[in-house]
């Protein structure tokens, strides 16, 4: 018995480092962050109180995954997983040239306006990046796009599924803050739009400085006929978005039962379509069984390790680290912004919510800002993790199914300037929280 408690000997301080060290040890190692967590909880739950805290971190993990909001990630994860199945994304490409038509830099914004549509289907975003990947980005080199300006305008349209709603990364920060998730969805609705639309200034400005970068689209205009038939592509696509969203915005669902409408309204579709098969369902259904798996783990680990922190008094030590670095609260708030950005290099965006949140939430409530608010703020911030090397996973994403010729590294450097438009929108909603709490 004289072994359990001997951590507690260290204090608070010492512990902190010490915890930190094990997590950035392990994770080095290549061991899983779900795992790493779980070992760094128990380590320090038996090294601070013993046995008898077990029970406790068990109660912490049954709490978060019995919630019912929770339900709505796998449906959602299940949504994306039969999108990819199915050819709903290549027929709404298809019909956004109705929309670039003969615009310089039109199958950029039209790939762009197709990821805002694919991200309020479903709200997820590997998927989404491999799908535009795999039916944009080939057209774009084929017209002579300049190949930085169409792999950004994938992958930075592709992680529009972080902000757009339903997010997923909405959902899981509405869990940890414990605050409605429709409010968030609602509080992100403009900053979402607003962030597709630098993406839309940026490509039509740069390609009317320098036409050669995105040359116009030839070939005979489509007759009626033609559009009719590309107008087809628009139809379910947006029935799925008003089905779930309207359901949400309307009052008539929750968000979990907008998931299961979403589901059952993209598995219609692809009946309607000629494309359901059981195949394409069981591989849908394990897909998101490997997805939501890996979110679960991560989140019963961060969960316990967040839970054994908070019994430390941890949580209250690192308050007054933070708060204790201004008295100015925008001060503070920019340096928890540079911290999750700096995490978002390295880490999950699912660890990163179930890690920081239970500690940021309260300073932000304290310092009289709303949470719904930060939330948005997170959720943007999120937005450039998933650009940022060195393990930015949009990256990742596009290269699994890129030419061969594009490499990593180009891959990253044409990221840099979407990375700058996603530092403007949450600098512009830093200073003007009115966007989001409209």
């Amino acid at each position: 018995m004289e072994l359990f408690g001997i951590l507690k000997d260290l204090g608070i301080e010492q512990s902190t480092l010490l915890m930190f060290a094990m997590l950035l040890l392990l994770l080095v190692t290549g061991i899983p962050l779900a795992f790493v967590t779980l070992l760094v909880a128990l380590v320090f739950a038996l090294g601070w109180f013993g046995p008898m805290a077990v029970p406790l971190i068990t109660s912490r993990v049954y709490s978060f995954v019995s919630s019912f909001v929770f339900v709505s990630v796998p449906m959602f994860v299940l949504m994306a997983a039969i999108l990819d199945r199915s050819g709903i994304a290549r027929d709404l490409f298809d019909a956004m040239r109705l929309v670039g038509g003969r615009l310089r830099g039109g199958v950029a914004i039209q790939t762009i306006l197709v990821a805002v549509i694919l991200a309020a289907m479903s709200g997820i975003i590997g998927g989404e990046i491999v799908l535009l990947g795999l039916i944009a980005l080939p057209q774009m080199l084929r017209l002579g796009y300049d190949r930085s300006l169409a792999i950004g305008v994938v992958c930075a349209g592709g992680a529009l599924g972080t902000m757009v709603p339903p997010s997923i990364v909405l959902i899981i920060y509405g869990l940890t803050a414990n605050v409605s998730i429709g409010d968030l969805f609602t509080a992100a609705f403009v900053p979402g739009f607003m962030l597709a639309g630098f993406y839309v200034v940026y490509v039509l400005v740069r390609a009317y400085l320098n036409p050669a970068l995105a040359p116009v689209a030839e070939g005979p205009q489509p007759t009626r006929a033609e559009k009719l038939h590309l107008l087809k592509g628009l139809f379910l696509p947006i029935l799925v978005v008003i089905g779930v969203l309207g359901s949400i915005y309307g009052g008539i669902a929750s968000v979990t039962e907008a998931s299961a409408v979403g589901v059952l309204g993209v598995t219609l579709s692809t009946i309607v379509r000629g494309e359901f098969t059981l195949t394409l369902m069981k591989n849908a259904a394990l897909q998101t069984l490997q997805t939501v798996g890996m979110i679960v783990w991560i989140g019963i680990g961060a969960t316990a390790l967040v839970g054994v922190f908070n019994l430390m008094g941890g949580i209250d030590f690192v308050k007054t680290l933070i708060t204790g670095i201004s008295d100015n609260p925008t001060i503070v708030l920019i340096f928890m912004m540079a911290l999750l950005f700096i995490l978002g290099m390295f880490l999950d965006w699912v660890g990163i919510a179930l890690l920081t949140m239970p500690i940021f939430v309260p300073i932000i409530r304290d310092l009289g800002y709303d949470p719904i608010w930060f939330g948005v703020l997170f959720c943007m911030n999120m937005q450039m993790s998933f650009l940022s090397p060195p393990f930015g996973p949009a990256a990742f994403y596009l290269k699994s199914v890129a030419p061969p010729e594009i490499g990593l590294g180009h891959i990253f450097r044409a990221l840099l300037p979407f990375i700058a438009m996603q530092a403007l929108a949450l600098a512009v909603l830093i200073t003007f929280p009115g966007i989001a709490m409209y």
